[in-house]
């Protein structure tokens, strides 16, 4: 699977490609030191793979590698932030 950002000045998204199908998790900006995730979508075909833990893991790591904090209002990375309490560095 290959998970890739696009980003602009206030928000972006990571995107996960798997089986010629595309998976996406979307932030918004809200600081240099804050993001919002605030959508999730896998696609039914994709549904039980894993690609929306490995994007919510993704997510993580690229706030611990820049710094930042994520404010999870996507249920899904709210979901995924309270079973790893390991994340909770990365995660309000």
């Amino acid at each position: 699977m290959d998970i890739l950002e696009e980003s602009t000045a206030s928000g972006g998204r990571y995107l996960a490609r798997l089986d010629g199908e595309e998976a996406k998790m979307t932030y918004s900006r809200t600081s240099d030191k804050l993001i919002i995730i605030d959508h999730t979508g896998v696609p039914d075909s994709l549904r039980g793979k894993g690609v929306g833990q490995a994007l919510a893991a993704y997510a993580v790591e690229a706030a611990r590698a820049g710094g930042w904090k994520i404010i999870p209002l996507c249920p899904f990375f709210k979901a995924q932030a309270q079973r790893h309490p390991e994340w909770r560095d990365a995660v309000m």
